[in-house]
């Protein structure tokens, strides 16, 4: 499309922009949705799995709640070439930051100069508490990075300026899933007291056998409490991050069972949150959302203070707690300027947190062309990096695709479609059962 064509095209009401999603697990499709649906009102929403080891199951797509008027599974490289057919006006990048890059450095190679392309939107899905650097870095070339706090817009920019790019696309926002009906206490006490776990946090089956059984303990002490532990997927499925000790089968072997108080959840979070009294995690998104309502919060320093858990991340909150004074009674309250510097203003809000984001993105395309695309990463700042990042997507360090890379389905027959997606689905059920299954065995085999 001509440059010139650019404004007519677009001069239908911005609620009505042709947005693409692309995302890479359940939680970062959750986000990336309603991101889009926070920059735009009523877009017309497409999304796009990019396939991998953690490509959501419908349960869990089902479980995230966010709908889209077209969802599909993708590569990198088809993904690349749809939004060169079908020019879309936005496309939000819910991805890894290496899935970022690639994705940013194939819109370069399609649109090398000054062109009408689509803005470009990725961030973060939740607290920032590792690789700060490597992740932003892997961000940068996007038109929108954005920050989900004040405070995390400060150490994006320091990141940028730091190294000499550009910190011009960091717009403060806040998470899009901060939402829902403030807390309003019933009576003394917490009646509902939900564990939100982690995939991957703590990491060894010991520390999660561990808080398993503390909550069980609770539950024990606390009859007239009900105790939720809400799981994040189910056996065989993967989310963000890996989970080799699913909670499931740990709860098999807490010594005298869980007691009839306390039991295994999944479900949507912020319906699980509805009916919460106390919410209580290492280190989850989860704690957020919980404190966005008011609801009490507890952040479990049981393991340690640690970056490794990322509970370090909630320093000076108010939350920092141990089993053993939640047991004695505690409900933590989250500190009001930690809050605010964190932009968890509270369910009634103060003030729209996205209104920058969507005057940038009226900005950007309002412009009758958008600059080509340019990350920090190339292949004169990171060579020895950049190209094998871009070759885990199939693109060439140029950010071209590489020979074979895309395959168009259309002329395939039926049964052939159809013997591909369910060897796919029996390659992602073998990962997982190694993951699950065969590495801890071996490491136990490895401590003998």
């Amino acid at each position: 499309m001509p440059a010139s064509n650019r404004a007519a095209s677009r001069s239908h009401p911005r609620t009505a922009l042709r947005v693409a999603v692309l995302a890479d697990s359940d939680t970062r499709w959750k986000w990336g949705a309603l991101t889009a649906r926070r920059l735009a009102t009523q877009p017309h929403l497409t999304g796009f799995l990019l396939r991998g080891r953690a490509t959501p199951t419908a349960r869990q797509l089902g479980e995230v709640g966010v709908r889209a008027d077209r969802l599909s599974e993708v590569t990198c490289t088809q993904f690349l070439a749809e939004i060169e057919r079908e020019k879309y006006d936005v496309v939000v990048l819910a991805l890894v930051g290496g899935a970022v890059q690639a994705v940013l450095h194939g819109v370069r190679a399609l649109w090398p100069e000054p062109a009408d392309r689509p803005v470009l939107v990725t961030g973060y899905v939740g607290v920032v508490y590792e690789k700060l650097a490597d992740g932003l870095l892997l961000r940068h070339g996007a038109d929108l990075v954005l920050a989900n706090s004040r405070y995390d817009a400060g150490r994006f920019r320091a990141v940028y300026e730091g190294v000499g790019a550009d910190a011009g696309a960091v717009t403060e926002t806040a998470l899009p899933f901060l939402d829902g009906a403030a807390y309003e206490k019933a009576g003394a006490g917490a009646h509902t007291v939900v564990f939100a776990v982690q995939p991957s946090v703590p990491e060894s089956r010991a520390d999660r056998a561990y808080l398993l059984e503390r909550a069980a303990r609770h539950a024990r002490l606390h009859p007239e409490r009900e105790v939720l532990i809400k799981l994040r997927s189910r056996p065989g499925e993967h989310t963000t991050h890996l989970e080799e000790q699913p909670y499931q089968r740990l709860a098999e072997r807490v010594p005298g069972g869980l007691p009839t108080n306390c039991r295994l959840v999944y479900g949507n979070m912020g319906e699980v949150l509805d009916g919460t009294d106390l919410l209580v995690t290492v280190s989850s998104t989860a704690a957020l959302e919980s404190l966005h309502r008011g609801i009490p919060t507890a952040v479990l320093t049981d393991l340690g203070i640690r970056e490794v858990l990322g509970n370090h991340h909630f320093l000076g909150s108010g939350c920092l707690a141990s089993w053993d004074q939640l047991d004695a009674g505690l409900l933590p309250q989250g500190d009001p300027e930690w809050l605010a510097d964190q932009g968890v203003t509270g369910a009634s809000g103060a003030g729209d947190p996205f209104a920058a984001a969507r005057a940038r993105l009226g900005e950007l395309l309002d412009r009758p062309v958008l600059p080509a695309v340019a990350p920090y990463y190339t292949q004169v700042t990171a060579p020895g990096y950049l190209p094998g990042i871009l070759a885990r997507h199939h693109l060439a360090p140029d950010g071209t695709p590489l020979p074979g890379a895309v395959r168009e389905s259309g002329g395939e027959s039926r049964l052939r479609r159809w013997l591909r997606a369910h060897l796919r689905e029996a390659a992602r059920g073998a990962y997982r059962h190694g993951v699950q299954r065969v590495a801890p065995m071996i490491r136990r085999m490895g401590e003998l």
